[in-house]
Order: structure tokens, then C-alpha cells, then sequence
């Protein structure tokens, strides 16, 4: 097993509260590493293991092993039974773990029943500080599902597509999805087409033949089963008209790429929108991270209606991060003071331009900085 960022704090949260509910995509290693934490395992998606867990409730309770309950979604019945069983033994620790691939569903019967008795992890595919910076670039170019991404570069691109198949057609309708799988399968190629732009529910929704107010459901259950991420504008009271919709990125350049038709023996440099698939690849890189960690961050972006940006915008230990992400080995000076330029609106405390350098500045409050260094000054703040 591929020692995971997220272990740590999955241990921390079990040690100090009594249930832990570890949230993240289907196939992106949630299983094995509940399995890797030990005690009994249950697939709440088998009917033999939901029957093994009801009829062996009360023996289950009376031991001290962690108990982990797989797709606890799939078993709202089981939440005010997990509460009843926690409040009688509110001291003792590291009793339950809950996995689950749609946040909705799972954090409404938390929220129902196990408020305040249950600590939150999220576990993302495979990340390059995780698997080495030396399979970086794979990682971008395949994704990191660990049964069809850089660990298995053959699979790419037919297992994305069973993948996404599988989502639209049988995942994402039992979550409660009331679009066709036709319907679903055109959304993910239209939000592919516009990965990294703003929202704009309008010009999908007439796309798809439907209102805006439908097309912006659908987007929520996307989020929510963790295939896509929805990035905020910040929120400032500037002198300047500012972009008010969310950017909408893929959170697994895998999919993206198998999404918009790339073949691993094509130059992925040769594709007119490789800068925003790399940008969004290294912003989900830190935000994921920073979320392995357990470390709590504001993550935001910035545009102005005269074109000055910032990629990305973090509330982070006290300070206030600005982040220009550039797909290019050698940065040029104005770069960094267009970032500088952006940054001053907000009164940003740092900035940081990431890009491919290979030539690192280390300023007071401003850097140049590859993706590997900027993770290590975020996580040595």
C-alpha cells in the first residue's frame, strides 16, 4: 500500500473523537486504507454484510476493534443506531469509520444524527507528494485513480470512460440524480470543455435543453460525488467590478483528459487547453494536500473586470495567499509583478508564482517556486 498524506489525521481524528467519517471518489483508495487501519470491515453495499452487521450488532459494540462501514450512505437506518451506541460510551474513542462517496447524502444523516460526535477526512486520488515528484508529470497526464491512472498508464483512457459510464448510469441516479445518462454524459463533456472558466449555469443549461436553475442542481451533485470542484470568488469590497460565478474545475485530470480525447501518444503540450488543465492539477495538488494534513484553509480566486487575476486565494494560518499558477520552465519577471499587482487589491500577505522553474526565489513575503517547494512552504507555515 501507497502510504497515504491523510492516515495521519484519519489517526488523530479516531484518537479524539468517537467516529471518523472519511469522504472522497469512488475507487480512490478509501477501502484500503480503512482496511489498512484494522478492526472489521463492512461493505454496506452487500446484502450479506448489512445482514451480518444488524444480526451481530450488539457482539460488534461489546469489542474495543475500530469498525468500518463502507458507502455508509447506501444505510441511513443504521445513523441513529450509531448514535445511540456513542452517547452510552461518549468517552471511548475510535469506535466507528464511515466512508462515503457522495457528501450530501452521508452528511445529512451526520447532521440528523451524529452532530458533534464525528470528525471529518477527505481522501482524494493518489498525489505526486504521495506517490514522488518524479512521477509528476504522469500524474497530471493520467490521473491518480489507482486502478486506472498513473499506476496502471495502460488502462488510460477506456477505464476513465467505464469510470464516468458508471457514474452517469448507475452511481449518480441511485444517489438521486434525476438526469438520463445520456444527459449526464453531455454535461461531463461540456464541464470538461470549460474547465477553469467561470461558471455559467445559463449557457450549459441551453446546451443541455434545460434551465439554469436545473442545470446548477446538477453541478451540486457533481461536487458532491467529488468529481469536480467549485472555486469561489473572494469576496472583497474592492473599488473594482469583480467576477461573482465560481470557476468549475475536474478534480482528476485524468478524467478530464479521457473527457476531452487525449491519447497518451500525443503531445499534451500540443493541446490548446493544457495551461488550464495544469492549472487546475496544481490547485487541486494544494488544496487536496493541505486537506490530507488536516490543515483548514479558505481557498478562493480572483478577477477583476479589467483582467487582473489571481489563480488562486487562500485564508491560511492567519494570512492571506495569492497564487499565479504558469505552465512554463522559465517565468519572466512580469509575471511575478502581475501578481504583485493583483495581490495589492486584496492586501494579500504573500504571493507565490508556481510554475515548472528550476530556479527557486525565496523573498520575504514573495517566491517563485516549482509545485514540490510550494507545498513545502504551505506546510512549513
Amino acid at each position: 500500500m501507497i502510504p497515504r498524506l491523510a492516515q495521519a489525521h484519519l489517526r488523530q481524528m479516531l484518537a479524539t473523537y468517537p467516529a471518523a467519517a472519511l469522504l472522497g471518489p469512488r475507487q480512490a483508495g478509501k477501502t484500503t486504507l480503512a482496511r489498512a487501519m484494522g478492526g472489521l470491515y463492512f461493505d454496506l453495499e452487500d446484502s450479506q454484510d448489512r445482514l451480518r452487521l444488524d444480526v451481530q450488532w450488539a457482539e460488534i459494540l461489546a469489542r474495543p476493534s475500530l469498525v468500518a462501514l463502507d458507502e455508509a450512505q447506501v444505510m441511513p437506518e443504521l445513523f441513529p443506531r450509531l448514535r445511540v451506541a456513542i452517547d452510552a460510551e461518549r468517552q471511548r474513542h475510535g469506535r466507528f469509520l464511515l466512508l462515503g462517496s457522495i457528501a450530501p447524502a452521508l452528511m445529512t444523516s451526520v447532521a440528523e444524527s451524529l452532530a458533534g460526535r464525528l470528525a471529518l477526512c477527505e481522501l482524494s486520488p493518489l498525489l505526486a507528494a504521495e506517490l514522488g515528484w518524479a512521477k509528476a508529470d504522469a500524474l497530471w497526464h493520467l490521473g491518480g485513480f489507482p486502478d486506472g491512472g498513473v499506476l496502471e498508464p495502460a488502462r488510460f483512457p477506456l477505464w476513465q470512460q467505464h469510470y464516468l459510464d458508471l457514474m452517469a448510469q448507475r452511481d449518480l441516479p441511485q444517489w438521486g440524480l434525476p438526469a438520463k445518462p445520456m444527459v449526464t454524459q453531455r454535461l461531463f463533456r461540456m464541464l470538461a470543455a470549460v474547465h477553469g472558466q467561470a461558471w455559467n449555469a445559463s449557457l450549459i443549461g441551453k446546451g443541455l435543453g434545460m434551465s439554469y436553475h436545473t442545470v446548477g442542481s446538477y453541478l451540486d451533485f457533481l461536487a458532491g460525488a467529488y468529481l469536480v470542484r467549485r472555486l469561489p470568488p473572494f469576496a472583497a469590497n474592492l473599488r473594482k467590478r469583480l467576477v461573482k460565478s465560481p470557476k468549475v474545475y475536474w478534480r482528476d485530470t485524468g478524467l478530464l483528459h479521457a473527457l476531452l480525447g487525449w491519447q497518451p501518444d500525443e503531445d499534451l503540450l500540443d493541446r490548446p487547453w493544457v495551461g488550464a488543465s495544469w492549472e487546475g492539477w496544481v490547485i487541486e495538488q494544494i488544496l487536496s494536500c493541505l486537506q490530507a494534513a488536516g490543515a483548514s484553509a479558505q481557498a478562493s480566486f480572483l478577477r477583476t473586470s479589467d483582467g487582473q487575476e489571481i489563480d488562486l486565494v487562500l485564508e491560511y494560518r492567519g494570512r492571506l495567499w495569492a497564487f499565479e499558477v504558469k505552465l512554463t520552465s522559465i517565468p519572466e519577471p512580469r509575471d511575478l509583478e502581475r501578481l504583485r499587482k493583483s495581490a495589492r487589491l486584496i492586501g494579500a500577505d504573500t504571493c507565490v508564482l508556481v510554475s515548472r522553474t528550476t530556479t527557486p526565489i525565496h523573498g520575504a513575503s514573495e517566491y517563485s517556486l516549482d509545485l514540490a517547494a510550494t507545498l513545502d512552504l504551505l506546510l512549513a507555515a
